[in-house]
């Protein structure tokens, strides 16, 4: 059971002045401005004194000599939400949203992250490392088809391909590999989608998500009006109320915190299947937490001070503690 709570700030001069890191310099830097964008202006809107920052090398400078009290980081993928600028932020003594240096570090390594889905007892689709382009016919008599082949540490589906014959392998390795050095093989599980989104300790309601592209790709996630959302899920209460639970325990077992979204995979057998834990999820139009925020009764206002409230207090093993 997650120990997690809200600390709750009631005036918008007690954040100081804040920092919205956005841009950035990975696969997903035009996300993270339109991520930026939306939540500069929701904290302005609130009275926050929040300003935009994209950072590059002298961001720690940069930070100090504009006086910045705390930073609230809507950076996505590598340098942003894998624990980079966090243990940058912590070993200058700054104050950030979501999850800390070990959390974020492992919530970007999709490999780590499996393993640790494992040792907590929870279900992952079976994987294999993709070593070079000749593990094909090995890792298909292993997992079978079809199968996804994705970079370890990439995230919004950068570099990721499905396989359905034996002559695709290569290929989708080759994709995956200019990603990253670490290359994952997955079973393909046949069945629906869904996303649960976290905050200061809490899981939120479920999000269903439907698309008519072979998954949910990088333009199903944020740019088509094709793929549907349903916030109600479906799912039964009871189910609901276990898969929360679980997904909070996915969230946990990375050591993550503060806020962030965790996906999984239902098939015939009724068991979610955990695919991976997003410590800086998107917070565009199209994104999910909003979302299943809205459905608790949550406004985008709301949700973004909230996510502002976990930079408060001092962090004691990667979590802010605002005792």
């Amino acid at each position: 059971m997650t120990t997690e709570h809200r600390y709750p700030v009631e005036a918008a001069a007690d954040f100081g002045r804040v920092a919205v890191l956005m841009g950035g310099r990975s696969a997903e830097r035009d996300i993270s401005l339109m991520t930026g964008k939306a939540v500069l202006e929701a904290l302005r809107r609130r009275g926050v004194d929040a300003h935009d920052l994209d950072p590059g090398p002298d961001i720690i400078a940069r930070l100090r000599t504009q006086r910045f009290d705390r930073a609230w980081i809507a950076l996505h993928g590598r340098g942003g939400e894998d624990g980079t600028i966090q243990g940058a932020m912590e070993t200058a003594g700054l104050p950030f949203t979501g999850s800390g240096v070990l959390g974020s570090a492992l919530g970007m390594d999709k490999l780590r992250s499996k393993q640790l889905f494992l040792a907590a007892g929870l279900a992952t689709p079976a994987f294999e490392l993709v070593t070079e382009a000749g593990d094909g016919p090995r890792l298909i008599e292993q997992l079978g088809l079809p199968l996804i082949v994705k970079p370890a540490g990439e995230g919004s589906s950068v570099g990721m391909s499905k396989v359905d014959a034996p002559d695709q392998f290569e290929a989708a390795w080759r994709l995956a590999r200019q990603h990253d050095a670490c290359v994952l093989a997955e079973t393909w599980v046949t069945g629906a989608e869904y996303s649960v989104p976290v905050l200061q300790g809490e899981a939120l309601p479920i999000i269903r998500i439907e698309t008519p592209h072979v998954f949910y790709d990088y333009d199903a996630k944020y740019f088509s009006d094709e793929t549907r959302y349903f916030c109600p899920s479906g799912l039964d209460s009871q189910t609901e109320q276990a898969c929360r639970g679980a997904a909070l325990a996915a969230f946990e077992a990375v050591g993550a915190s503060g806020w962030g979204r965790v996906d999984f995979l239902m098939g015939a057998d009724a068991v979610p299947s955990f695919l991976e834990v997003n410590t800086v999820p998107g917070l565009t139009s199209h994104s999910l937490v909003p979302m299943g925020a809205s459905e608790a009764g949550i406004d985008f206002g709301e949700l973004v001070w909230r996510i502002l409230e976990t930079s408060m207090g001092e962090r004691v093993g990667g979590v802010a503690d605002g005792t």
